[in-house]
């Protein structure tokens, strides 16, 4: 856990859910967690209909208030650009491979944390053969395209805990130390949601 850097300039982080798995719950977390905590912050999102159930891009900027020169918020951006994002979850391994698609895991810059798991796409469950990705080309792919890649399957993590996948992946990110943020910054932001608390604090 990070508490003492601080980042240079704008923290940038895109969230890659499929439909109720609270991807805009983690984003509201994260939007929270930054604002009680000295910085400004704004979100975005992007749903989609394609692979299953619609998959939804969210896009978070964090900006440390201590760091405008003029006092005044940073014009923030509305959508990732490929190669400009410090870190990018991917709720599941497809959702993580269209991460790497779209351009967003670059290796000099992102931490990448995906969960292992899989639900499989459309063009996958309905091919005549055996239309399955193949998960270690997947997994090795996304090792050689990001800074640090962080994976474990934390679906399983949140299933063990009675929770959605987000918390999960939200721990992932706190114990990633690349946000200024301690635990119990993460821990009361859950707190203040007021929402199945003692489940996300046990998946977290």
């Amino acid at each position: 856990m990070n508490d003492t850097a601080q980042p240079q300039g704008i923290i940038s982080l895109a969230i890659l859910a499929m439909g109720g798995e609270g991807g805009g719950v983690l984003a509201d977390w994260l939007v929270d967690l930054a604002e009680n905590n000295g910085h400004w912050a704004q979100t975005t999102s992007v749903p989609g209909v394609a692979q299953r159930t619609g998959a939804t891009i969210y896009y978070i900027e964090m900006y440390p208030q201590t760091a405008s020169p003029t006092g005044q918020p940073p014009v923030m951006a509305l959508s990732p650009f490929p190669g400009e994002v410090d870190i990018v979850l991917a709720s599941e391994l497809m959702e993580a491979g269209r991460a790497l698609q779209r351009g967003l895991v670059d290796a000099d810059k992102t931490t990448f944390i995906a969960s292992s798991h899989r639900v499989y796409s459309m063009t996958e469950r309905t091919a005549m053969g055996d239309g399955r990705v193949d998960e270690a080309k997947l997994l090795a792919g996304a090792q050689a395209a990001a800074k640090l890649f962080i994976t474990a399957d934390f679906a399983q993590l949140a299933e063990q805990a009675g929770s959605l996948i987000a918390p999960a992946l939200y721990g992932a990110l706190a114990a990633s130390g690349r946000l200024p943020f301690s635990k119990a910054q993460f821990e009361a932001t859950i707190e203040r949601s007021g929402v199945g608390v003692k489940t996300s604090l046990k998946a977290f």
